[in-house]
């Protein structure tokens, strides 16, 4: 929530060291104690405040020098030193002193000691008003009786009226109010206990400015804090700097520092003639405030006083208790679906319907209407999102502007302003990157709200400007001012928060085992490749030796034994070598295709003219025997293994003439040069293919036709396919039965890229 201010500042003032301002150092104090520096292990007097003389009938002047035991008795004296060499001085605080005024006349005082962060020891002392130290049992009985209370309440709203009850029957004040901070600064008043005639300001918010960050760390270091009149004069402390330093002095820990003038016009602005303040502590943080106001001068003792702080913190602690216990619970349960969630996502083969396809699912992890995952460019949407288009534009929002694990607001629209578009839907985002392109993100709807101010927080203050100084002026008006609060959704607990970030972690976890799991397959893989195409070339090339013996020694037999043999002897000879012979081309076939390999492409330029002549050159005796006639384009010089090229051409135009039609074969091979790649055609007149075949032919082993009909292994183009694969190209045919076919094949211009020729994909894109 943005609050400004009613007068815009002059440009050279500086706002914030207004705001915070070191209130804790001080030469002054209230009137009603009275305030020594002691330089230990001496304890001999640095300063003392200015009103000695009232109380001691000894001047401030004449208290400077002075030791410690020029006031009090030995008895005392020595109690005290023992007391002080602890390092705890809760030991010895509070304790009776009685001080000698005049003779052997002494008075009684409350005595407190505490060491500044100078270290310098200080004795503050109020009059006492019974000479002896509080018991411990009215402390207890004082707090059981509002334990007992407390245990038939259920919620905090009846927690913190017990509260006020008993601290306004303790003490007597006209007001006691509970007063809780919020997340953003901010406070309210949850309970309220008072005398009727005052306007009552349960519900109120107050600004985060009337408690600025100075005033809140004292409230820490001290937990009560006494205002007994807001109208007297303070007194001065004698001197002003400490002697030794040089510097004013630390008040940090002092009950009896003077409160700062824009606080007293604060309390005289709310008619306000005494105050008691109580700090409730959680987890060194300040929770809120017990209140205590009473509209005239107002004194309370100190037993009292710390009878109001024992009080607070027993029953604060309560509610500190229950507050715990009801976070916990909800991160238990939360906590049980994160658990569910994983292992959905286990169980999926991909993470995203592990989120979505199950109940629980992605939205009761953080109690939100919508959410959707971003992940490789895709959405996968559930509840009530905005729209894809709009999320595109937000996760590109989300991408320039955090750089943190999470992101979360309760108001988009106030950082992204076109977020105002889908408001209804989504005024708060809870967002997870798990990597720089994938989001997890959740949606909250706006949720329009009536806050209830104690005045208006636009005028929390003022800067005043008078004589050359500057300083903070509190507002005036403490009436009931109503603001409508839109574009907010409900905000995000601190546990849903939590739980989105282990989420993360899960999420990153379970994406970056699949990816080893598909790393792992595919290095399987290819060793299972390798070792294949290793036995397919050794087994090709050592059955080699024995066919040629074959076919040697039968056709040694054919010679020598020709005149001795029978006509059905020679036609067995005859089915031996045509065996043998189409086992050595399955063998030369199956040694090729393995030899296709795209580590083992030697990558150069190649003149496609030269792979042709060469692909012709051994096709020359059937080119000749068909009287096959070959045209070709002028055909350029591409990135590409020669060799393989050659073997390209081999096939395809040995194809071409072995499924000639009864014309002699006419074949044509074209070229032409594409955007980013050559498309080289070869055109025959030959016989056709039904195009339902047309990706059929180029699967290993595969015939239209029996072997009768036209001899071959299958593998030829097969061959050409891997071939043309391992150079990134493409490979097809179009034909009709009856009116020849051509064969089209693409080779990118220039190189590809290492990891393309590699053929190595990406395996995911979670951190790219």
């Amino acid at each position: 929530m943005d609050i400004g201010l009613q007068m815009q500042p002059a440009p050279a003032i500086n706002i914030t060291s207004l705001k915070e301002a070191p209130i804790h150092i001080s030469s002054k104090i209230q009137p009603h104690g009275i305030l020594l520096v002691l330089e230990e292990p001496e304890l001999k007097v640095l300063q003392v405040s200015n009103n000695t003389l009232n109380v001691f009938g000894i001047s401030p002047e004449n208290m400077v020098q002075k030791k410690l035991e020029d006031l009090v008795d030995p008895f005392q004296l020595e109690r005290i030193k023992s007391g002080l060499s602890e390092q705890n001085l809760d030991f010895i605080n509070p304790t009776k002193i009685w001080i000698r005024k005049k003779g052997d006349e002494y008075t009684v005082f409350d005595a407190v000691f505490h060491r500044n962060s100078e270290g310098f020891l200080i004795l503050e002392l109020e009059p006492a008003i019974s000479q002896e130290n509080i018991p411990f049992l009215s402390f207890y009985h004082l707090a059981r009786a509002s334990i007992n209370r407390l245990e038939s309440t259920k919620n905090l709203r009846e927690f913190g009226q017990i509260i006020v009850q008993e601290v306004r029957q303790v003490t007597g004040f006209d007001r006691v109010m509970l007063y809780k901070f919020d997340d953003d600064g901010h406070g309210s008043v949850i309970a309220e206990e008072k005398i009727a005639e005052l306007e009552p300001y349960l519900g109120l918010h107050y600004p985060e400015s009337d408690i600025p960050k100075p005033a809140r760390k004292l409230f820490i270091s001290n937990s009560i804090r006494l205002i007994p009149d807001a109208n007297v004069e303070p007194v001065q402390i004698f001197p002003d700097n400490n002697p030794v330093t040089n510097r004013p002095l630390d008040l940090t820990n002092s009950s009896l520092r003077s409160p700062a003038s824009c606080h007293i016009e604060y309390l005289h602005n709310m008619g306000v003639g005494a105050s008691l303040t109580i700090s409730l502590i959680k987890d060194q943080k300040l929770w809120g405030l017990i209140a205590c106001h009473h509209q005239t001068p107002k004194y309370v003792s100190y037993e009292l006083r710390k009878a109001c702080e024992f009080l607070g913190r027993v029953i604060f602690s309560e509610i500190s208790a229950r507050e715990e216990t009801e976070d916990y619970d909800y991160r238990m349960n939360l906590t049980y679906i994160q658990t569910l969630l994983v292992e959905y996502m286990s169980q999926e083969d991909n993470f995203i319907d592990g989120l979505v396809k199950n109940q629980p699912n992605l939205l009761d992890l953080t109690s939100a209407k919508g959410a959707a995952v971003c992940f490789g460019g895709n959405y996968t949407l559930i509840g009530e999102t905005p729209k894809e288009e709009d999320l595109n534009f937000l996760v590109e929002w989300l991408k320039n502007h955090v750089e943190d694990e999470v992101f979360y607001t309760d108001s988009l629209p106030s950082l992204y302003p076109d977020a105002i578009s889908f408001k209804n839907v989504a005024s708060g985002l809870l967002a997870i990157p798990i990597s720089q392109r994938n989001y997890v993100l959740w949606f909250r709807p706006e949720v329009i709200q009536t806050v209830n101010w104690g005045g208006d927080p636009n005028k929390a203050f003022e800067v005043n400007q008078s004589h050359g100084n500057v300083r903070l002026c509190p507002r005036k008006s403490f009436e009931l001012w109503k603001e409508t609060v839109k574009l907010t959704s409900l905000p995000w607990r601190y546990v849903e928060i939590k739980s989105a970030l282990e989420l993360r972690k899960a999420i990153v976890n379970i994406v970056l085992r699949q990816a080893d799991e598909l790393a792992q397959l595919a290095h399987d893989l290819e060793r299972s490749n390798a070792e294949l195409k290793k036995f397919a070339y050794v087994a090709s090339h050592d059955l080699q030796e024995p066919l040629n013996q074959v076919a040697n020694y039968v056709q040694l037999l054919e010679m020598r034994y020709e005149a001795q043999l029978d006509e059905d002897a020679k036609e067995f000879i005859n089915y031996a070598v045509e065996g043998v012979s189409l086992m050595q081309t399955l063998i030369d076939d199956v040694l090729a295709y393995s030899k296709v390999d795209t580590q083992a492409i030697a990558f150069q330029a190649t003149e496609v003219d030269t792979a042709l002549e060469r692909a012709l050159s051994n096709l020359r005796k059937r080119i000749s025997e068909t009287g096959t006639t070959i045209t070709h384009d002028s055909l350029p010089t591409v990135m590409a293994d020669g060799t393989q090229l050659m073997q390209l051409f081999l096939n395809l135009v040995g194809n071409a003439i072995k499924f000639r039609s009864n014309e002699p074969p006419q074949i044509h091979i074209g070229a032409e040069r594409l955007e980013d790649e050559w498309l080289f055609s070869v055109r025959d007149n030959g016989i056709g293919i039904d195009p339902q075949f047309s990706d059929r032919i180029f699967i290993i082993f595969q015939r239209l036709h029996t072997r009768d009909e036209y001899p071959g292994t299958g593998m030829g183009l097969a061959i050409c396919k891997k071939i043309i694969e391992c150079h990134r190209g493409r490979i097809w045919v179009e034909s009709q039965l009856g009116q020849g076919a051509t064969f089209y094949f693409t080779i990118p211009a220039g190189g590809r890229d290492r990891e393309r020729r590699n053929g190595r994909n990406t395996q995911n894109n979670l951190f790219s």
